[in-house]
């Protein structure tokens, strides 16, 4: 938003501090007269041109004036009965000199106490923002050995007519290896999760791992416990390897191609859960902001993978 120039008189300021001052204002009451300009001066111009006018340099006042002045500002402006009204002296005036002392004593009292207040509140927070944002992420989990056995070639899928149901999922490079439930629909069409976030789920809807199609398999990143199966997901690389054991002892074995993170609003279906040519595979969890509203991630994290045996 912008705005004009003031075109007409400028209206009455009444009530201002004492130690206020604007030069437009001072302008406008004095018509005609020489206007002060600011002076931008480095540490020491100052010093160095009172000496040259002959000026006696004005030593640097004590911290003892600066609290004292201070505090007489503070005083006169937030404790308004201090200060008198004209045609009529303050009450600390009225007052006899030791109750008056007394008076300021207090209010210097008081004052300090707020500025004691207002340091251990600052303190707190700094300490409640330094203590929250030093909480240390779970220690990755150290890679473990791939699985072995025989791996279903991606050749043989010409000839498979129907692979046996996945058993468990191991990626090795997070140090992941779990067992597998079977996951269904929620009534809203969205994909169930596994009721324990130590076990992966594969989506019974999709083809079983190893046929043509995209094969998906789910997991929890975390909850209130700690990490879930699929914490580390998202920092898989293109090249890794992900295994899946089948009820018959064999096993499909995928190479990563890309990690993708989507926002849930804006979830590419077709490309998550669409056909394609060959034997694939698709790791899923949630991820990017948590949103304590709605007690949910705001994002997917999306692993793709190609069938390689």
């Amino acid at each position: 938003m912008g705005y004009g120039e003031a075109t007409g008189p400028l209206p009455a300021i009444t009530g201002l501090p004492a130690d206020w001052w604007d030069p437009a204002w001072q302008a406008a009451q004095s018509p005609g007269a020489a206007g002060l300009e600011p002076v931008i001066c480095r540490p020491g111009d100052a010093a160095a041109s009172a000496q040259a006018a002959g000026q006696p340099e004005m030593p640097s006042p004590s911290w003892r004036t600066v609290l004292g002045t201070t505090l007489g500002l503070w005083t006169s402006r937030h404790l308004s009965w201090l200060r008198p009204s004209p045609g009529r002296p303050s009450r600390l005036a009225a007052r006899p000199p030791s109750r008056r002392l007394s008076w300021r004593r207090l209010a210097a009292a008081a004052l300090g106490a707020g500025l004691v207040a207002v340091a251990v509140g600052a303190a707190g927070l700094a300490l409640s923002l330094a203590s929250g944002s030093a909480v240390p992420l779970p220690v990755r989990p150290a890679p473990i050995p791939a699985p072995s056995g025989p791996a279903v070639r991606p050749a043989s899928l010409t000839t498979a007519a129907q692979a046996a149901r996945p058993v468990w999922v191991s990626v090795p490079a997070i140090g992941v290896r779990t067992s597998l439930v079977n996951l269904g629909l929620n009534r809203n069409g969205t994909l169930q999760v596994p009721a324990s976030t130590a076990v992966a789920g594969w989506f019974t809807g999709s083809p079983r791992p190893g046929m043509v199609g995209s094969a998906v398999i789910a997991g929890h990143v975390d909850s209130r416990a700690g990490p879930g199966i699929f914490f580390w997901l998202r920092t898989l690389r293109p090249g890794d390897r992900v295994y899946v054991g089948r009820a018959d002892g064999t096993m499909a074995v995928f190479t990563v191609t890309r990690v993708r993170m989507y926002a849930k609003d804006q979830f590419p279906t077709a490309a998550v859960y669409g056909p394609v040519p060959d034997a694939e595979l698709r790791l899923i969890t949630c991820g990017g902001v948590f949103d304590r509203s709605l007690g949910s991630y705001l994002s997917n994290v999306v692993v793709f993978a190609r069938l390689t045996g």
